[in-house]
């Protein structure tokens, strides 16, 4: 989807060019109402999400009568568009979910309200996720689900391949790879990124494994840091050793008919994947494993989902504050999971019946070892570059030279 970041000078002028005929949701000059008033709450929520919002708010209003929630379902391929629009004719809804790597552009364009850090705890929360919200001492949006990233392989071809250990390390993974490319099956070992839209986030966990990060100290890139040159190096040996696609995948590639068929036995995915491989592949059932990303330095992988935020110019605050608390409570968010399979971002939440019943403690250690993405306005560029660098990396780039040339680039573009 495209998520094009603008300042809020031309968000101001363009307003009219943008319009899309969204009606008024509040307007910001009144006076604040009192959670306890009889009043109506907007809500935007993208996706399935939108869809399920309203009937999960029905609980909510059991203890908060006065409070109508009004949940518009926005699809996540104009939500972003909408989203700009409704800030640039000062029409925002009280509440919305927001995409996580959209928080930095929304906090530049200054209609984001910060949050009440007395009611909302940065303890109850993944680290990563909190931190991806936070600026200068102020946060602005309290994460509601999270996602992330973990090892799928299978282990009977694993073992047919000599390997009877989950791989944990780089070393483990590499060797993994290698072992599956001698199988007269595999087509390729490893089903890994070269390049293409969103292959970043299969290089981020390399990074921060070996210890790296996104911006240094001082708030600039650091993606020709030692740690960076060193992820790009690993990343790379894939292509090089002829274990991976050296070319992006074709668009729609589904790899789960690869790894039901074992021609691509190994990839790194979401947690949605558990549900897609028993829905298209049972036949492998009990024949493959999900495991934390191995670890170069340390163990890492990355942190995504949605933050509710809620806008500057609502005159419900205390009202979308209660609908926040009710939805990010350890409760709701284990509800929230058996309706939509989405994983808590409240930590309290995993120790709920729901999760502890539930195969997820995977994704739980991924979530604690993940690394942050910044708030970032320019992120959506930024990650462009990257993708743009791993494609040359599967070429056969140089690691150093190839950092070096997105150092510079990424540079020019986060002021």
């Amino acid at each position: 989807m495209s998520r094009i970041a603008l300042s809020r000078a031309a968000i101001a002028t363009t307003a009219v060019a943008l319009s899309l005929g969204l009606t008024a949701c509040s307007s910001g000059d009144g006076d604040q109402l009192g959670a306890d008033a009889k009043q109506t709450l907007t809500v935007w929520a993208m996706g399935e999400e939108g869809k399920r919002v309203a009937e999960i708010a029905k609980k909510f209003n059991e203890t908060h009568p006065d409070i109508t929630v009004k949940v518009t379902p926005v699809g996540w391929d104009v939500a972003h568009q909408k989203l700009v629009s409704a800030a640039a004719a000062d029409q925002l809804p009280d509440l919305a979910q927001l995409g996580s790597t959209w928080m930095g552009e929304f906090m530049d364009l200054g209609v984001l309200e910060p949050v009440d850090t007395k009611a909302f705890k940065a303890d109850d929360f993944f680290p990563a996720a909190w931190k991806g919200s936070e600026r200068d001492g102020q946060v602005y949006g309290v994460p509601w689900y999270v996602d992330t990233r973990v090892l799928y392989y299978r282990t009977d071809l694993a073992e047919k391949a000599g390997v009877a250990k989950a791989p944990e390390t780089w070393t483990d993974q590499l060797a993994l790879a290698e072992a599956f490319k001698k199988l007269d099956s595999t087509k390729w070992a490893f089903s890994h990124p070269a390049g293409g839209q969103g292959s970043w986030q299969n290089w981020a966990p390399y990074l921060f494994s070996a210890g790296g990060t996104i911006l240094d100290k001082d708030g600039k890139p650091a993606l020709d840091s030692p740690e960076a040159v060193t992820a790009f190096t690993e990343y790379a040996k894939y292509f090089d050793k002829g274990l991976a696609k050296d070319t992006p995948a074709a668009p729609g590639y589904d790899v789960i008919k690869d790894f039901g068929a074992g021609s691509v036995p190994m990839f790194p995915s979401g947690p949605w994947m558990v549900q897609n491989i028993a829905d298209q592949a049972p036949q492998i059932e009990g024949k493959w494993a999900a495991v934390p990303l191995p670890a170069g330095k340390q163990p890492a992988s990355i942190i995504g989902g949605s933050n509710l935020v809620t806008f500057e110019s609502s005159e419900h605050k205390a009202a979308a504050k209660e609908f926040t608390k009710f939805l990010t409570s350890p409760a709701t968010q284990a509800d929230w999971y058996e309706m939509s399979k989405s994983l808590p971002a409240n930590k309290k939440a995993w120790d709920e019946p729901a999760l502890k019943n539930a195969d997820v403690a995977v994704f739980e250690e991924a979530l604690n070892s993940a690394g942050e993405i910044p708030p970032l306005a320019q992120w959506e560029q930024v990650a462009h570059e990257i993708d743009v660098t791993l494609e040359k990396l599967a070429k056969g780039g140089d690691p150093a030279a190839l950092a070096e040339e997105l150092q510079k680039k990424t540079e020019g573009l986060v002021s």
